[in-house]
């Protein structure tokens, strides 16, 4: 497999499960011999998207975009995001009558709906001629596929994610000089994770929050005693990951969540909601509570053997995520010959 360009609205500066999923992906599939280049935002112009400043988004022209396609010369397009670099990457397959494949990995349609009154039936039946003609959709996980379905959304694939297992591991050495327990939540901080909820319930110890937002000035505010030690990464992150107790997950609209494979790696049991994501992620391997009650989820949490959610980490690898990608593609291209098909230098826009 070569030659694979991905469409995507989400990349560096930004930091985010999309970027992060792309980036390492892409990385195990270069040495399983693909060859992957990307069309990014980089070099168009760009606003801050509503309610999230730190997030540009990009407005390319229908021209550029074909021509970055044509200097590609890809033998597979893959759209990762349905915004403008996506929809135009799409347009131009479909004028073109290029099979591609596409990513699902936001759910738009309740992000939306939890800002503005715009029901979640409207957005879904506008993404799903969105990815109507791809040949095969990813998803994250068996939940979200069905979700899709019953959506119907047409030809929905798993693509699984990965861990990096020797930076996020159990540590001797506790980095937080905090009362225990201490409860964690690493991600974006804005309404749509749904951080109220952790951070309003009772637990002894301390809870922390890692990551930075639209809704981290208001959560301060609200909760004076609950520690915010904003955007982390790498090996700071993953020392903060091993120094906690349990990992709590309060959001409801994640189609995935990696920092959920990286808590488990870093030998932290999980507290959420049995929801899409944390179901599959945790599933029956008692590496992690799923209730309603998500006090209730913390504190039973805490008799979780650190080596029991080390254990159920070891499950996903960017290796084998690269494998499934690789494979739904390598399908796609059986299917549909034409996507073997490289685009030719006359599109005019």
């Amino acid at each position: 497999m070569s030659g694979i360009l991905i469409a995507t609205d989400a990349w560096r500066p930004q930091i985010n499960g999309v970027v992060l999923s792309l980036e390492r992906m892409s990385a195990a599939a270069r040495e399983l011999g693909a060859e992957i280049s990307f069309l990014t935002p980089k070099g168009f112009a760009a606003v801050p998207l509503p309610g999230y400043s730190e997030i540009k988004l990009a407005f390319p022209m229908p021209g550029e975009i074909a021509r970055r396609v044509e200097s590609a010369a890809p033998d597979h397009i893959h759209i990762a995001t349905e915004g403008p670099v996506g929809l135009l990457t799409r347009n131009y397959s479909c004028k073109r009558a290029l099979a591609f494949t596409s990513g699902y990995h936001t759910r738009f349609p309740e992000y939306i709906s939890s800002r503005l009154p715009i029901p979640e039936a409207w957005s879904y039946a506008a993404l799903r001629r969105f990815h109507a003609p791809s040949h095969a959709v990813m998803t994250p996980t068996a939940s979200m596929r069905d979700i899709l379905v019953r959506r119907g959304f047409a030809n929905v694939r798993i693509w699984s994610r990965g861990v990096d297992h020797l930076l996020y591991r159990p540590r001797a050495t506790p980095t937080l000089d905090l009362p225990h327990p201490i409860f964690l939540n690493v991600g974006r901080v804005a309404v749509e994770k749904n951080l109220a909820a952790f951070l309003d319930s009772d637990l002894p110890g301390s809870k922390v929050v890692v990551g930075d937002g639209p809704a981290l000035a208001a959560l301060k505010a609200r909760f004076p005693l609950a520690h915010f030690l904003g955007a982390k990464q790498g090996d700071e992150l993953a020392a903060i990951f091993a120094s906690a107790d349990v990992f709590v997950f309060p959001s409801r609209t994640d189609t995935f969540g990696i920092v959920l494979i990286e808590a488990l790696a870093s030998g932290l049991p999980v507290a959420g909601y049995p929801v899409p994501g944390p179901l599959d992620i945790i599933g029956t391997s008692k590496a992690g509570v799923l209730s309603e009650d998500l006090r209730s989820a913390c504190l039973a949490a805490l008799s979780i053997p650190r080596e029991v959610a080390r254990a159920q980490s070891l499950q996903f690898t960017w290796k084998r995520s690269a494998q499934q990608f690789l494979g739904h593609i390598e399908d796609c291209r059986r299917r549909a010959p034409r996507a073997t098909n490289k685009p030719t230098a006359s599109f005019a826009g």
